[in-house]
Formats: structure tokens, C-alpha cells, sequence
């Protein structure tokens, strides 16, 4: 009984009655509009007192409703939101946007149809039949003070067995509207999805901005990676290395501590470049990606601050360079000095080199093997990364053990496509 009274008068119910109002209450221009035809249609002047004209005005006006919706690409998202809120169907299957396509305002028209049909009937049950239900349970008791003809009771109904059912036809009748109105609004609930949930078109749509987004963050994991991992190792051994001379070499721990206090600023900086764009998308006002022209330099000196004995080959100019491929150059660069940091111990040589052969900028980064059993190729996330990297530009990467050397080897043609965050 409890769950008969819930599916009648529930919350979920109240909340899609009150749905069912609304319609109603959108539905009353459109009658106003059918009265309009129908007045002069049938030669009446009070369309408002007559019954079977206002449910034929009420029949001219849901064609209108239809048409308003059709023309209309927002009326799909207002109702989708209202059906949200009120009807209780899942969020999911509902379509956000405009309909934009002649079948979606198709549906979401046919939609408004049948929100406004439901909803007008609805409505003019719940102003009608309360006060007759009121009245009729009522009944006995004005019978009993003021007799028959006060109340207006034909004589054939004066009976006992009348008075006695008329609380009883009462509170069934408004059990008949709270019926009628869950009945009306299980239905809306069920079709919603049919009527207003996305078309392939908007699916699509979502998994390209999906697919956008995702790219978007990868990129950015990999600046992260490769901006804080990289500093974070240099960082480390600098202060490593200047720990262990601290009382033996003051210059060294200036310069080390001269370089840590670079490191750490330039990353702050690049942090909050990478996180304006994760606020606002590319925010004016944020530091610019470093490159290989511009930032190479300052990133071999740390790099030699921390311990480390590099030898770097450059043969080629920088700033001839695309920017796309200077700036992805410079992080593959950094991510090589990083596993280098990381694996190949402290005061041992690493050997770069930068250079353009066959139309191509080729990046090698060897290292003592013995040093870096540690690093598999694949085995981490800054590997990884630079293969990512190679791969969006058209390039190809190899790591692994070469001639008693580690090796990591990048070739990029000059002519890079353009990455996801730069097509137009």
C-alpha cells in the first residue's frame, strides 16, 4: 500500500506533476492562438465557456506548438534541462546542444508536443477536479446543515446511499487525477530519451572534444613530466654535489647553488604556464614553452652544474628551426640530460649531440652503460614521452645499449605536421 501511495504521490511523482503543470502553463499562448481560429471558424463569440471549443482550440494550437519547436534549435536543451531536474532521467541520455539537424528538431518537437498535450490535460484536470472532489466529500455534511435544496441536490440524488458514497466518489476521483498525472509523466520519462537524448551528429561531437581534451592533457602530463622531473633530478644531484665539497670547493657550491636557484625559478615559471592553460587555455600573460633556440644554453649549464660531464655537439642553428620542432627539440633534449642524471652516477661523461643530416634534426644522448642498467627502453614515463613526442612530429626514437654505451637516438624531419593544440 505504502509503495501504491509513493508511485502516486511520491516525490518523483510530485516533481513530474509539477513537469506536467509547466506544460500546461506553456501550452496556454497556443489556446489563446486556437481560440483566435476557432471563434470565427464557428461563429462563437465565447469560445471560453464552451467546452468542446476550448478542447478544439486546444487541438489547433499543439500543431503550433510543434512548429515553434522546429523552428527553434534551443528549445531541445530547455526541455532536456527541465527534464533533468524534474523527470528524473539520467543525465547521460539526454543531449545537451541545439538540435541542429532536420531529424534532431524533428524529435525535440515532437517532444514539446507531447510535454505541452500531457501537460494541457493535466492541467485542466488539476483546476477542475480538487474543487469537485472537495465538494463531494463535503456533501453529507452540507446536506446535514442546510438540506438538499440549499445545496442545489436534484431530488432524484437525495438519497442516503448518495450521500453516503459521495466522500468515497470524492477521494477517488482525486486518487483518479494523482493516477492519470504519474501515468502522463512515467511516459514523458520514458520517451525522453528517444525524443531529446543525442543524435550520432552529437556523439560524434562529444568524442572529437573528448579526443581534443585528452590530447590536450596528455601534452601537458608530458610538459609537466619533463619540466618537473627534470628539474627535480638536476636539482637533487646539484645539491648533492654541492653537499659532498661544501668544506673542500666554496666555488663549486656557489655555482651549484647558483644553478639550483635557476633551475627552480625557470620551473616555477613553466608550472605556471602549464597551469594557466589548464585554468583558461592558453591565458595571455603566461610564460612562453622554452626551445631549443632560446633556452639550450642555460639548460647545458645546469645540466654541468649538477655533476655531470657533458659534451655537447651542436651543428645546427637553432634558429632556423620550426618553433613546433624547437620547442618539442628542447624537451626531448631535457628528458635525455634527465635519465641521464638519473642513471649514470655522478661525475661521469655524457656525450649530446644536436645536429641536421638527410633533412632530419637528429638528438643523441650516449652515456656509460654499465651506469645505466637501470634504464630499459620503454621501462619509464620520460622514454615513453619522447617516443610520444617523436611520433606526433613524424619522427622515429631508439634507446637501448649500443657499443657499450647507452644510446638514446631521436630523428624529426624539419618539416613537422602540426600538433593537436596548433591545428587550426
Amino acid at each position: 500500500m505504502s509503495r501504491f501511495f509513493g508511485l502516486l504521490f511520491g516525490r518523483r511523482a510530485r516533481r513530474r506533476w509539477i513537469h506536467l503543470i509547466l506544460g500546461g502553463a506553456l501550452a496556454m499562448p497556443y489556446v489563446f492562438v486556437g481560440q483566435l481560429v476557432v471563434g470565427p471558424a464557428t461563429n462563437s463569440r465565447y469560445v471560453f465557456n464552451d467546452l468542446p471549443l476550448q478542447l478544439l482550440s486546444f487541438a489547433v494550437g499543439l500543431p503550433l506548438a510543434a512548429l515553434t519547436a522546429a523552428l527553434f534549435p534551443l528549445t531541445r536543451p530547455m526541455e532536456a534541462g527541465a527534464v533533468r531536474s524534474l523527470c528524473g532521467v539520467n543525465a547521460v541520455l539526454l543531449a545537451r546542444g541545439p538540435a541542429r539537424t532536420r531529424a534532431a528538431r524533428g524529435r525535440a518537437a515532437a517532444w514539446f508536443t507531447l510535454h505541452l498535450g500531457f501537460g494541457g490535460i493535466i492541467s485542466g484536470m488539476s483546476l477542475a477536479v480538487p474543487p469537485f472532489a472537495g465538494f463531494l466529500t463535503a456533501l453529507p455534511l452540507l446536506v446535514w446543515l442546510g438540506g438538499a435544496q440549499l445545496v442545489g441536490l436534484p431530488e432524484a440524488l437525495d438519497q442516503t446511499w448518495v450521500l453516503a458514497l459521495a466522500p468515497v466518489a470524492g477521494v477517488a476521483a482525486l486518487v483518479a487525477l494523482a493516477g492519470c498525472a504519474a501515468v502522463c509523466g512515467s511516459l514523458l520519462a520514458r520517451w525522453a530519451p528517444a525524443l531529446l537524448g543525442p543524435t550520432p551528429e552529437d556523439r560524434l561531437a562529444v568524442a572529437e572534444a573528448r579526443a581534443a581534451d585528452l590530447a590536450v592533457r596528455n601534452r601537458l602530463a608530458r610538459e609537466l613530466h619533463d619540466s618537473v622531473g627534470h628539474a627535480l633530478s638536476a636539482v637533487t644531484l646539484q645539491a648533492s654535489a654541492a653537499r659532498r665539497v661544501l668544506d673542500t670547493d666554496p666555488e663549486f657550491v656557489r655555482e651549484a647553488l647558483a644553478a639550483i636557484e635557476d633551475t627552480t625559478r625557470r620551473t616555477v615559471g613553466e608550472l605556471d604556464a602549464v597551469l594557466g592553460v589548464l585554468r583558461e587555455g592558453d591565458a595571455p600573460g603566461t610564460a612562453p614553452a622554452p626551445t631549443l633556440a632560446a633556452d639550450l644554453a642555460g639548460l647545458l649549464r645546469r645540466t654541468r652544474a649538477g655533476g655531470l660531464r657533458l659534451t655537447a655537439t651542436v651543428d645546427a642553428d637553432p634558429d632556423a628551426l620550426p618553433p613546433v620542432l624547437s620547442r618539442e627539440a628542447y624537451r626531448i633534449v631535457q628528458e635525455g640530460l634527465s635519465n641521464a642524471l638519473k642513471h649514470a652516477g655522478e661525475r661521469v661523461s655524457v656525450t649530446l649531440r644536436v645536429v641536421i643530416a638527410e633533412g632530419h634534426l637528429e638528438i643523441t644522448v650516449e652515456n656509460p652503460l654499465p651506469h645505466a642498467r637501470t634504464c630499459r627502453p620503454g621501462g619509464g614515463h620520460g622514454l615513453r614521452g619522447i617516443a610520444d613526442r617523436a611520433r606526433l612530429l613524424g619522427g622515429t626514437m631508439a634507446a637501448g645499449p649500443a657499443e657499450g654505451l647507452w644510446r638514446l637516438r631521436v630523428r624529426l624531419p624539419m618539416t613537422c605536421p602540426p600538433t593537436p593544440r596548433e591545428r587550426p
